[in-house]
């Protein structure tokens, strides 16, 4: 069965919501090659409409752009993008299509399809939350940054049930960055 893990850069207060003044200062090539291990484990993406438009708006531009970057960017073009939306979109980039039916159904059916190697969530916070609330979310990595937000949407909002989680891993950038590889765990 194929594993569903959520890669989320948080801020020290929580907040997933990405804001470029707080996160690029302590991008480097630590936290590089994590992205790049959390993107190997996994042959799908699962997106988030505005996630999906963000990625699409981008990494296309990058990969024919021959920079640097573009070896990722093929990397993320050739995946299987599916994308969460309540409405009809138009796809520009390759090997993408829309979730037929309710969420919780088209993951439980990837986790389920053997051709799936592993599905990874990158940012699209509603999603994450959804699964997790369904229990469909078997990894959270998380690369926390140094730096209190104080403002934009938390990875945990508020809710009566504690979401329980078991350290898999641990690792300290010299930035401050810390990653953190969670499992959800029943209590």
């Amino acid at each position: 069965m194929a594993k569903v893990i959520s890669t989320l850069f948080i801020s020290a207060d929580g907040v997933a919501e990405i804001d470029p003044g707080w996160h690029f200062p302590y991008f480097d090539e630590n936290m590089g090659r994590a992205v790049s291990e959390d993107y190997d484990t996994s042959d799908t993406l699962l997106l988030a409409r505005p996630t999906y438009d963000s990625f699409a708006g981008a990494w296309p531009d990058r990969e024919a752009a021959g920079g640097e970057d573009a070896p990722f960017a093929k990397q993320i073009g050739d995946m299987r993008k599916v994308v969460a939306s309540r409405q009809n979109l138009q796809f520009t980039w390759r090997n993408s299509e829309l979730i037929d039916g309710e969420l919780t159904d088209a993951v439980r059916a990837l986790k389920a399809d053997p051709s799936v190697k592993g599905i990874l969530i990158p940012g699209s916070l509603s999603v994450v939350q959804q699964l997790l609330a369904a229990g469909l979310i078997d990894e959270l990595r998380l690369l926390v940054h140094p730096v209190a937000a104080r403002k934009g949407r938390r990875l945990f909002d508020d809710g009566d049930t504690a979401y329980h989680l078991g350290v898999t891993l641990t690792e300290a950038f010299p930035t401050g960055v810390i990653r953190v590889i969670y499992t959800p765990k029943t209590a």
